[in-house]
This record gives C-alpha cells, structure tokens and sequence, in this order.
C-alpha cells in the first residue's frame, strides 16, 4: 500500500518556499493512504487473477470502470482541507494584525515628529515677529521727523 499526499500546491496566495516547507511537512503529518494509488504498484504474476485484477485496476485509472466513482470530495478530504484553510486563515489574520500595530507605531512616532517640529516653528514664528516689531519701533525712532526739518 502506497501513501499519498493530498494535493496542497494549488493555492490562491503566493506563500514563502519557508511557508511552503511548513505546509509540506503538515501535510506529511496528515497523510491519508489513497485507496487508487494502492493499486497502482502491482506486483506482475502469471496467475490468471492477477491479470483481471490489473485489467480492472488500469480501467479504474483511465475512467473507463463500470463501477460508478461517487461525486464530490472524501469527507476526511474536505475536512482536511477546510482545518488547513482554517490555519492559513488564522496566521494571515495574525500576520495582518502585526503589519498594523507596526503601522500604527510609525504613524504615532511619526505624528510625534511633525508635532515637535510644529512646536518648534510657532516658537520660531512668534520669536521673528518679535524681532519685526522691534524693528519696526526702530526705524520709526531713527527716521528723521518731517517737523524737525521745517
């Protein structure tokens, strides 16, 4: 009896070769045996019943059997496949809320720095329109009054 993986490599997002090593060894933890590919390692002999058998067993694999194959996916297969969606769905969910709290963290460190710099030009703001009003009172002292002149 041979075993074989469920097929895992057909996913909707692109993973890491990382993720894809940790998703093969899960699966090879999860193996389930595959009935069909059981009877794809035969074993040639003379005798009459080993050769019906692997004429059924060649009909079974082209699709040409009698015997009709039931619709649909194994049970254990779709529960296997929606504990697997369900784990993938959580790391993503994870992952996602790490991507945020490091996203909110630089838009507080950010917010800081534009807040501080902010602080810092209205100090400087007030300090340049000091410096123009007293200026300004300067030059009207130093101007020659037109009364004095006359």
């Amino acid at each position: 009896m041979s075993l074989q993986r469920p097929n895992g490599n057909s996913s909707s997002s692109p993973s890491s070769p990382k993720k894809q090593k940790t998703e093969e060894s899960e699966e090879e933890l999860l193996m389930v045996p595959d009935m069909e590919a059981a009877g794809s390692t035969c074993v040639v002999s003379s005798s009459a019943d080993d050769v019906a058998n692997n004429q059924e067993i060649d009909q079974t694999q082209n699709g040409t059997s009698n015997a009709k194959r039931p619709r649909g996916r194994n049970p254990v297969d779709k529960e296997y496949r929606s504990l697997k969606r369900l784990l993938r769905n959580r790391v993503s969910a994870q992952q996602a809320r790490e991507r945020k709290k490091v996203y909110v963290s630089d838009l507080e460190s950010r917010a800081n720095e534009l807040q501080n710099n902010n602080d810092e030009l209205e100090e400087k703001i007030s300090t340049l329109m000091n410096e123009n009003t007293m200026l300004r009172k300067m030059l009207i002292n130093t101007r020659p009054k037109a009364d004095e002149n006359h």
